[in-house]
């Protein structure tokens, strides 16, 4: 499973998405979509402004009720799954390698 932090991922591009949020993330849902392959699933947890986001085929949006870093412990903590989760937030990262998931940086993913 593919755990991704939205505001984390869409923060890391310095392109004005602060001017839209809801746009940016969307643009990254899409991105993501386009990468599913049916074998692995993607999980956008989003936050803030971005709430609204629905998900598509592909990709699966949960929108975080408070925390968006404790929305996503709470998806990795209940995977049946290995996860990977995408943020660069070393706290997050830290709580998440604490559950056995794997970590990598928003770059990992292509430019949306």
């Amino acid at each position: 499973m593919l755990v991704v932090d939205a505001a984390n991922t869409v923060g890391s591009q310095p392109d004005g998405w602060w001017r839209d949020r809801a746009g940016a993330v969307t643009r990254l849902r899409d991105a993501l979509a386009a990468l599913a392959d049916g074998a692995t699933q993607v999980v956008l947890v989003v936050e803030g402004a971005a709430r609204g986001v629905p998900g598509v085929d592909g990709v699966r949006v949960v929108a975080a009720a408070g925390s968006g870093d404790d929305t996503i412990v709470d998806v990795v903590a209940a995977a049946s799954v290995p996860c990977v989760v995408v943020t660069s937030d070393r706290q997050l990262r830290e709580r998440v390698t604490a559950l056995g998931a794997q970590v990598h940086g928003p770059r990992s993913l292509p430019r949306w």
